[in-house]
């Protein structure tokens, strides 16, 4: 990419949607919130470490995608930001009901 193209519009929602595009597929064949509540038991603290690896990934995603993209930087920021604490949460009240749950997991 050439230099006057950073901060030039849409090149930061292709880019997202590049690398979006990536992380669904990849997310679709890996563990789940439901996953997660299911399993807390036999490996919270594993699953919980990837959820925190791919928080990392995406600020930096979504960070690059604003650097691209500054005139619409605070939508990408915001959005990322949502997304971001949304899926955050859902993981965290999965691990903790998958704790307090007294169903068996999947995994021993």
């Amino acid at each position: 990419m050439a230099a006057q193209e950073i901060g030039v519009g849409g090149s930061g929602v292709a880019f997202l949607v590049s690398a979006g595009i990536v992380y669904e597929i990849i997310a679709a064949a890996c563990s789940s919130p439901q996953t997660t509540e299911i399993n807390a038991k036999s490996r919270s603290e594993t699953l919980m470490k990837w959820v925190h690896l791919g928080v990392g990934q995406a600020a930096v995603f979504v960070v690059a995608a604003a650097v691209l993209d500054q005139k619409n930087a605070p939508a990408i920021l915001a959005g990322g930001t949502v997304a971001a604490v949304l899926l955050y949460a859902q993981y965290v009240h999965a691990r903790n009901a998958g704790l307090r749950s007294g169903e068996p997991g999947t995994e021993s």
